[in-house]
């Protein structure tokens, strides 16, 4: 009897023991990386331009800026986050730079800026453009407004 027992305790410590040390002896699988795992925000071009600009109000407020200093820098990095965030957004270069994009009538602006016919529904995008600087046209213009070219 006293044998039984020695046994079936040799066998329950040997199951405790292995459910224990299995899952250490046994290599595991890597986590999956998921494919929508964000950057960090200082990573990102629209990060590290807000990032710069709390650090540079913080040196003015700490007294480490002049308000030139401030001024200019604070343009500078408000105009790379609005491009930043422009990018992100999808907008064109073309209406990043202040050029206005062209319009549909039908089915109203499009991506691309410099665009003659939609690419939704083929129609014209309006009036003539310049050849030369790709600027609008004013109807029966003989010369472009912008760069002074001919209209052909």
């Amino acid at each position: 009897m006293i044998y039984v027992e020695a046994l079936l305790a040799l066998l329950v410590g040997g199951a405790a023991l292995m459910l224990i040390l299995l899952p250490l002896l046994r290599p595991a699988a890597p986590a999956p990386v998921p494919e929508w795992d964000l950057p960090d925000l200082e990573e990102t071009r629209k990060g590290q331009a807000l990032i710069a600009l709390k650090e540079i109000e913080f040196d003015l407020a700490t007294g480490k800026l002049s308000d030139a200093d401030y001024t200019e820098l604070k343009r500078k990095f408000t105009s790379e986050a609005v491009a930043a965030l422009r990018e992100e957004k999808g907008e064109s270069a073309v209406a990043a730079k202040g050029i206005a994009a062209a319009a549909c009538p039908r089915c109203g602006p499009r991506p691309e800026g410099d665009a003659r016919f939609c690419s939704t529904c083929g129609g014209s995008l309006g009036g003539a453009v310049c050849a030369g600087c790709g600027g609008p046209l004013e109807p029966g213009a003989r010369f472009c407004a912008g760069c002074g070219r001919a209209a052909a």
